[in-house]
């Protein structure tokens, strides 16, 4: 008995730096978003007076001012749209491109797989400028769901590698028995592979979700009506209006509205998006 409590003392004393380092980094990482927050509910005299003291109330009328008279609510609603477009697009052509490069081989199968793989380590910035002149030609700029296409594509060659090792991890015997009962290669892959792999592919779509919503260069260039800009650009641009303005109270309120979607679809998805990058998406 005394062995064990000894045991397990040392295993906790070992642990103590590691608690410590992790506190540390919580502290590090989570008081940004907590003051950031503050802020968003303080009057701009608090802020200009002492940006560390706590709220007297809660200026409810800075996320007012934010939604109306900052325009985020219309920068809201084209991101949702934006986005949502996307995150369709990517999974109507990712899926199966994915399911297909790890079920079948064929000749240019391992060289489609290996581009895909280069092309992650290539970034929408790089090329801007091409892509902006070839969507000009084709009047396709200022496009809400041309941008969201760009988006997509972008995203395909991550996405399609996560899913192909997800594809990958499920053995082949689900396809025979499918094959045997009469499904079509479709089929198999709609009603068979689609659900066993659907932890993979809601992961892969909820890590694209987070990169469209935050994207910022490529909106910037493509989308040139105000109308129709996004959530990251609204809020660019709301700053620089806050230099010249004071109502700071407003601009943090904006801020806490560009952070809210992610962090809550996190919070309550965190525990899938890290297993399911650890049992497959990473293997392929």
């Amino acid at each position: 008995m005394n062995i064990q409590k000894k045991s397990k003392r040392a295993e906790f004393m070992r642990r103590i730096p590691v608690r410590f380092f992790l506190l540390i980094y919580t502290v590090i990482i989570g008081f940004p978003l907590v003051w950031t927050i503050m802020m968003s509910f303080k009057t701009n005299t608090e802020i200009l007076t002492d940006p560390w003291k706590l709220p007297s109330g809660f200026a409810v009328e800075n996320y007012v001012n934010a939604f109306t008279k900052a325009k985020m609510a219309d920068y809201f609603l084209n991101s949702v749209l934006v986005v949502i477009l996307s995150v369709a697009v990517l999974a109507l052509v990712a899926v199966p491109a994915a399911y297909v490069l790890s079920r079948y081989v064929f000749k240019g199968s391992r060289l489609i797989q290996n581009m895909y793989m280069a092309c992650i380590f290539v970034q929408g910035t790089y090329l801007m400028v091409p892509l902006f002149l070839e969507m000009m030609d084709f009047h396709m700029l200022d496009n809400r769901f041309w941008i969201s296409v760009v988006y997509a594509v972008m995203q395909f060659p991550f996405t399609i590698f996560l899913l192909t090792g997800f594809f990958g991890e499920i053995p082949k015997e689900y396809d025979e028995a499918a094959k045997v009962d009469g499904s079509s290669p479709f089929q198999t892959m709609f009603w068979v592979m689609i659900p066993m792999a659907k932890s993979g592919i809601v992961t892969a779509l909820m890590l694209a979700f987070m990169g469209f919503w935050n994207e910022y260069p490529l909106a910037l260039i493509l989308l040139q009506s105000d109308e129709k800009k996004t959530l990251p650009i609204g809020l660019a641009n709301l700053f620089e209006v806050q230099k010249y303005a004071t109502d700071w109270g407003a601009l943090f309120a904006a801020l806490v509205i560009v952070m809210l979607p992610t962090a809550i679809i996190y919070a309550f998805t965190h525990k899938r998006l890290t297993s399911g990058l650890s049992i497959g998406g990473l293997k392929g």
